[in-house]
């Protein structure tokens, strides 16, 4: 189980997740749906990874968010 935030140390609460960048999130959301990987919609869902996720598919999710990391601190 993950969350991503964008602009904050921490998230332990409504309250600092509330804080954080949501057009950051939008932004990152959208560049990795771009690249085929669908990520939970909202900074207040959190994403699960599972056994069916092989080492395959985690690899190109991380190179999809290493583009979109990139991309966001290009902008």
């Amino acid at each position: 189980m993950f969350s991503l935030f964008f602009g904050i140390d921490h998230a332990n609460d409504y309250d600092d997740v509330a804080a954080s960048n949501i057009d950051q999130f939008n932004a990152f959301f959208h560049a990795m749906l771009n690249q085929g990987v669908y990520l939970a919609p909202s900074a207040f869902e959190a994403g699960f990874i599972s056994a069916t996720h092989s080492s395959e598919i985690i690899q190109t999710t991380l190179d999809a968010a290493e583009v979109a990391f990139s991309d966001l601190a290009a902008a």
